[in-house]
C-alpha cells in the first residue's frame, strides 16, 4: 500500500502495535502531532495521552494510551517508544481514579522538588487516562 506508513508502538514490557496505518495522531509535548506517510524525519518527546492509529480498511481508529516517551518518525516508519502503553480496551477506570487520588494526596504531602515533580507526572498520567476512557465511552454511544 503506497499511502500507508508502518507504525510500531512499544513499551518496556511489550510490543503493543505493529502494522500499517493511513495516519497516526499522538500527544507531543508542544501539542498534538499528525503523522502521514512521507513525513519529514522527526524525534520528539511525547506526553501522556492517546495514540490514534487509522488502520487501512477499518472504520474505527485503533487507540492506545501512552504514559509518555519518545516518537521517532522516518518517511515510511513511525516508532513510539512509550514509558507505558495500554490498549484502549484494557484501560481500567477504577485504577485510573485511584491513581489520580494517590497522586493528588502525594502532591499535598511532598516537600522536595523531585517528589513534587514525580507526583505531578503521575497526576498528569492519571488525568490523561481518565480523559481517554471518557472519550472512548462517548464514542461507543
Amino acid at each position: 500500500m503506497a499511502n500507508t506508513i508502518h507504525v510500531d508502538v512499544v513499551s518496556a514490557e511489550e510490543s503493543i502495535y505493529s502494522g500499517n496505518a493511513e495516519f497516526v495522531v499522538l500527544p507531543g509535548v508542544l501539542g498534538e502531532l499528525g503523522i502521514y506517510p512521507k513525513h519529514i524525519p522527526l524525534i520528539t518527546q511525547i506526553r501522556p495521552g492517546q495514540v490514534r492509529i487509522k488502520v487501512p480498511g477499518e472504520q474505527e481508529e485503533t487507540i492506545i494510551f501512552v504514559q509518555g516517551g519518545f516518537l521517532e518518525v522516518q518517511p515510511d516508519v513511525v516508532t513510539v517508544l512509550a514509558d507505558t502503553a495500554i490498549r484502549a480496551h484494557d484501560l481500567d477506570e477504577a485504577k485510573a481514579i485511584a491513581a489520580k487520588q494517590a497522586a493528588e494526596d502525594a502532591l499535598q504531602n511532598k516537600t522536595s522538588k523531585e517528589e513534587i515533580a514525580r507526583a505531578e507526572g503521575e497526576l498528569a498520567g492519571a488525568m490523561a487516562q481518565l480523559a481517554a476512557i471518557r472519550k472512548l465511552r462517548r464514542g461507543r454511544r
